[in-house]
Parts: structure tokens; sequence; C-alpha cells
């Protein structure tokens, strides 16, 4: 940011239109100053190395190079916060949105099908003096190997813990923290995972069929009704819209009131499997804005459960984890990468 406190912002678009929009209203609000603006991905990173923006707005379908493209060569050589803005639906240019995430994109917000409205305007607004906060991290592909973290308690199941289900919540930045625990998880795993994920949308649609292409382990939204311990483990995720329970071991899908805001929310996950399975809940949170799941997270270790917490250092938001952390919630606060280890030590040592 300059001195001013002004938010410089590349704007990056193919269609003069769309970027002209952005450029507009951005330029309207004394809080942003657009330094430059690209039609290509090739120009995006040129223009980015030139200017050091403070954010940058990325399209996804680009020419001569791809936004995904961009964003992982910007995210490796030049990291900066970036926030996708897209209009496609379709299934692969939506998996391409996902993959730009995991790749170190901040958020995601859908392009207006006509002229920007001002709640649109807003959400954009509020998106990018989010994301020029961020202290991003190098793309993993521009790094010798996983980050350390030197000084944090691992995570340590009780020898006589019987560890039944994980469940993991994350926010801003989530998407590619959990694939990168559901990655580091082997296939046959054991036990069941749950999944509260916070994303906009329309994108969320496909969410489980992006992290189940990713991951070694079947990925689906949950139904209302299925037993989660019946059949092969796998991984159940909160569909949008609606919080996810459990229920003398059944799922329930639901559309009360929003927690924090949040509907899915984590706490609502995290609260009833600290009542429904006690001892036998692994409990993760992830990267996120606000404080949702850290009350649900001090439930579960109230409960006996094993509560883990992401570190601030990996965090692509330390907020939801922080939250925990200040309600002595997290039984172990630890880098994305040791997240899935300290897991597969808890299932392990469950089973003996």
């Amino acid at each position: 940011m300059t001195a001013t406190g002004t938010i410089r912002v590349l704007v990056v678009d193919d269609s003069i239109t769309v970027r002209m929009h952005i450029v507009e209203l951005l330029e309207a609000d004394p809080a942003f100053e657009v330094v430059a603006q690209a039609a290509n991905g090739r120009q995006a990173i040129e223009l980015c190395e030139r200017h050091r923006p403070d954010v940058v707005t990325m399209d996804m379908m680009l020419p001569v190079m791809s936004g995904l493209a961009a964003t992982e060569w910007i995210m490796a050589y030049c990291p900066t916060p970036i926030v996708i803005v897209s209009a496609s639906m379709n299934r692969g240019e939506v998996f391409r949105t996902y993959d730009a995430i995991a790749a170190g994109a901040v958020d995601v917000v859908p392009k207006p099908s006509a002229t920007p409205d001002s709640a649109w305007a807003d959400r954009l607004k509020f998106v990018l003096r989010i994301a020029a906060r961020i202290k991003v991290v190098t793309h993993p592909r521009g790094r010798l190997k996983p980050p350390s973290a030197p000084g944090v308690a691992p995570a340590e199941a009780p020898r006589d813990s019987t560890v039944r289900l994980v469940a993991i919540g994350a926010s801003t930045g989530g998407p590619g923290a959990v694939r990168r625990v559901l990655t580091g998880l082997p296939a046959g795993f054991g036990v069941p995972v749950l999944l509260v994920l916070h994303i906009g949308e329309p994108f969320d649609a496909t969410l489980a069929d992006w992290l189940d292409a990713q991951s070694p382990h079947r990925v689906a939204f949950a139904v209302d009704g299925e037993d989660v311990f019946d059949g092969p483990p796998r991984v159940f995720m909160a569909p949008a819209g609606k919080h996810l329970r459990v229920s003398q071991g059944r799922l329930r899908l639901d559309t009360g009131p929003e927690r924090h805001s949040c509907r899915p929310s984590i706490d609502v996950l995290f609260e009833s499997l600290a009542a429904d399975v006690g001892a036998g809940v692994a409990g993760v949170l992830l990267t996120g804005m606000g404080r949702d799941g850290a009350e649900g997270l001090l439930a579960i270790r109230r409960a006996g459960g094993i509560t883990i917490a992401q570190d601030e250092a990996s965090s692509v938001i330390y907020g939801m984890p922080r939250a925990a952390v200040e309600l002595e919630a997290a039984g172990s606060v630890l880098a994305l990468d040791a997240i899935a280890p300290a897991l597969r030590r808890a299932v392990q040592g469950g089973k003996r």
C-alpha cells in the first residue's frame, strides 16, 4: 500500500468492457488506485513485476497465457495477493479456478451478469481490502522443500484414544489448504472425514468434485440420513446453504439460522460431533476469517477429542485459528504440512 494507505490494484481481464467496469468502480473510491491493466496472462506477469501492486484481480479465461498459468507464475516468482474474478461456470473452468486458489489465489468473486450493481461492487472492494493485507507465500512450485514448523508442539493422540472420525473446517484460503491435508492422508485412511468449507456461490457447486479429483479419497456432498460409519470411510462435505450435523451416527442437514453469518457453519458441525462422538473426534480448524469453528473446537476438546489449529505462518488468514488459540481450544497448533501426519498418528494411535 502507499504511504496514505491507498490499495494499488492490477486489473486483469481480456474483456475491455469488464476491465473498464472494474477500473471505474475502483477509481471512484479514494481507497484504491489502479496502477495497470492487462488483457492477457503474459501482460499480467510483466505488469505485476513492473508495478508490484498490492493486489491483482485475475480473470481465468485469458488469451496468450491463461489466468491459472499467470497465477501460478506470479505466486512462484512474484508473490502477490490475487483475487479471481471469473464468469465461467463451465466445469473445467471452475476446476481451474480451484486450481488457482490452490496455487495461492486468495479468494474468488463471480463476475456480474450485467453492469455491476452496488452490492457486487461492495463485495469486490471488501475482498480486495482483505486480500491486500495478506502476507502471501511463494507457491509450492517455487519451494525446494515443505515448510518446517520450528517450535510448534506436535499433535499426539493419547494412548487410550480411539479416533473414529476427523472433522475439518476452513474458510478463506480453504480449498487449497483442505486439498493439502487430504492429499497428505493415505488412501484407505481408515476413518470418515467430515468437511465444512466456506466458499461463495456459484463456485461451491463443483467443489466436492474438484477435491475428489485432487485427492486419493472419495469426496461427495453429504446426504441427509446417511450413516457416517456405514461402508468404506470417505469424505462427506456440507452442501452450500445447509448446516451439517451428526446425530446418533447419522448425517443431518438443515437450513437453520446462520452462525457467525455462515451456513454451513463449522461450529454447528463441531458441536454436534462433540455431543455425538465425543472423544472419538479429531477436529481441525484451518485458515479463514472470523470466528466460526473456534467454539466448536473447544467443545470437541472438552469432550476429550483431539484438536488442531493451523498456525499463523501457513494460514492465508489467521482469523478462525487465532480465535481457537485464544479460547485454548487447540490442543496443537501446526503448520499446514504437519497436519496430515498428525492425523495419521492420531488414527494409528487409536488403533493400538
